[in-house]
């Protein structure tokens, strides 16, 4: 239960990553890889890691001032609405930024906390200013795929080859034979697309 719980939550924060759908005897599962992972395993990991959140949060406050929800809005509008970190992520990581002294709290009316970067989280970004442009262009093309990705030929096609398993397999009605012959053209699809 408490795994369960935790992997949802995970979920949330870490953006669209791939899923599962189940047409009748069928069940497709896919991952999307954003990125930063070697090899083909299993393991699935947060679009950032602590530190990287750490780094473009303290970046975006170097920016301009911000409370807590401008910065998830910030980073969904920067990503091109792919990923936003859940405000269960952003909190403590503005808590840890400030027991850093990386940011401080700035006077602001109403009750939204405001943070400002210190001169010491100048010169902690200052001296991973490389690693800070490779997670902005991370950022931006997490928008750029969601772009590509939307609409277009290709959701039109899987949209079709849902429409038509659901059709054939939904019944339960199809031979082994038929299945057989269905998972070797969708096998032969998926190659084709690999050497694309």
């Amino acid at each position: 239960m408490f795994g369960r719980h935790r992997a949802q939550r995970a979920a949330r924060h870490c953006g669209p990553r791939g899923g599962h759908r189940r047409w009748g005897p069928f069940e497709v599962e896919w991952e999307v890889d954003y990125g930063g992972g070697g090899g083909r395993g299993r393991g699935r990991r947060r679009m950032f890691d602590g530190s990287e959140l750490r780094l473009l949060l303290l970046k975006l406050i170097e920016e301009a001032p911000r409370h807590g929800y401008d910065l998830i809005r910030e980073i969904e509008e920067r990503s091109g609405g792919a990923y936003a970190p859940s405000p269960g992520v952003v909190y403590p990581t503005l808590t840890l930024l400030g027991e850093m002294g990386l940011i401080e709290e700035q006077q602001a009316e109403g009750a939204k906390k405001v943070y400002a970067i210190t001169v010491a989280g100048q010169a902690h970004l200052t001296e991973r200013d490389e690693m800070v442009e490779a997670l902005f262009a991370r950022l931006a093309d997490l928008g750029s795929i969601r772009e590509r990705s939307r609409g277009g030929p290709v959701r039109r096609a899987m949209r079709n080859l849902k429409t038509v398993l659901g059709e054939r397999l939904g019944d339960g009605e199809a031979d082994s034979e038929t299945l057989h012959e269905i998972a070797a053209i969708l096998d032969e699809a998926v190659q084709k697309i690999e050497r694309l």
